[in-house]
């Protein structure tokens, strides 16, 4: 059974920074992409950034320049996130996305919080 568990959370005041990881279990299949999504109250979640197993990155443009997404080993993730905002407030998700199918799996999230 895929388990993927974030830690790192938190509140922050804006321009601060917080460092999201997350640890991948149970995964017994060839993976496509590693990265985080986020969704805030009232809207749909949206991709952040995102890994694949060769090193490309993805960014939402409006984390560009300020978050860095990187794989510490096959099955972990971490997220950088600088020179935080109040926007960037939303609940955290790891996702890992399964190669050729493309099955999504999803961590339970972690609130990160910024304070204007």
């Amino acid at each position: 059974q895929v388990q993927l568990v974030e830690s790192g959370g938190g509140l922050v005041q804006a321009g601060g920074s917080l460092r999201l990881s997350c640890a991948a279990s149970g995964i017994f299949f060839s993976i496509s992409t590693m990265g985080w999504y986020r969704q805030a109250p009232g809207k749909q979640r949206e991709l952040v950034a995102a890994i694949t197993t060769g090193g490309f990155t993805d960014y939402a443009d409006s984390v560009k320049g300020r978050f860095t997404v990187s794989r510490a080993n096959a099955k972990m993730v971490t997220l950088q996130m600088n020179s935080l905002k109040p926007e960037d407030t939303a609940v955290y998700y790891c996702n890992v996305r399964r190669l050729r199918t493309e099955n999504d799996y999803w961590g339970q999230g972690t609130q990160v919080t910024v304070s204007s």
